[in-house]
C-alpha cells in the first residue's frame, strides 16, 4: 500500500505545480481602436514597456470613480496598479502617437471577461496640457466627450462606440474608462493621439 501511495503522491503534486506554472491571469478587456497604450506595449510599438504590460495589457484595472475618485494624479495611465507603473511615464515623445482626426470616429474596446457594467467613457486633455509632465485631473476636461450607459448589463465581446472627438491640434492623451457596476473597480486605458483638428 505504501508503495502506490508514495507515487501516486508524487504524481499529484506534479501535475498540481504544473497546472499552477500554467494558470492563466483573468483577462478583462482593452481599447483595440484607436490602438491604446498598453496595446501598443502588446504590439511592440512601444518599447520598454517592462514585463507586466506586454502580457496582461486588458487587465489595467483600478479603483472606479474617475475623476472624483479612482487613481490619484500622476497614476491615471496605470490605473493607480503597482504592476502597471511603466504606463505612467509621459513626455510628448515617449509613446507611439496614433493619427486621428477631430470629429466623428469609431472607438472599439475588446472584451476578453465580461464583466456587469454601469457605463464606457472618454476624456480628453484640455488645450493647454503639458505633455511631459504626469496625467493628473487638472490636464483633462473632466465632461466625457463620449460615453455609454449599460445600467448594469454584460457588453458584447466587442463595444463599438461613435465618438465626436472634440477638435485639438496635436499630440493628446485621451483616456478610456470603464466602469464596473458590481465591484469597486474600473479599467483605464489610455491613447495617444496626434489629433488634426477640425477645418
Amino acid at each position: 500500500m505504501k508503495k502506490l501511495f508514495i507515487p501516486a503522491l508524487a504524481l499529484l503534486f506534479s501535475a498540481s505545480t504544473f497546472a499552477a506554472s500554467y494558470e492563466i491571469t483573468p483577462r478583462h478587456g482593452y481599447i483595440q481602436n484607436p490602438q491604446s497604450r498598453a496595446y501598443l506595449c502588446y504590439t511592440m510599438k512601444n518599447k520598454d514597456c517592462g514585463n507586466n504590460v506586454p502580457k496582461d495589457y486588458q487587465s489595467i484595472e483600478g479603483p472606479k470613480g474617475f475623476p472624483a475618485a479612482g487613481p490619484k494624479d500622476g497614476e491615471i495611465a496605470s490605473g493607480g496598479n503597482a504592476l502597471f507603473d511603466v504606463l505612467n511615464q509621459q513626455s510628448s515623445d515617449r509613446w507611439h502617437h496614433v493619427k486621428l482626426n477631430s470629429g466623428k470616429n469609431k472607438f472599439t474596446w475588446t472584451i476578453t471577461k465580461q464583466h456587469a457594467t454601469t457605463a464606457m467613457r472618454f476624456f480628453i486633455t484640455q488645450e493647454n496640457w503639458d505633455p511631459n509632465s504626469p496625467l493628473a485631473r487638472a490636464d483633462f476636461a473632466l465632461t466625457p466627450f463620449c460615453q455609454k450607459e449599460f445600467e448594469g448589463a454584460l457588453p458584447g465581446d466587442v463595444v463599438k462606440l461613435e465618438c465626436d472627438v472634440p477638435s485639438r491640434s496635436g499630440y493628446h492623451v485621451i483616456l478610456g474608462v470603464w466602469d464596473i457596476a458590481d465591484t469597486t473597480k474600473a479599467f483605464y486605458q489610455v491613447i495617444d493621439a496626434d489629433i488634426k483638428p477640425l477645418p
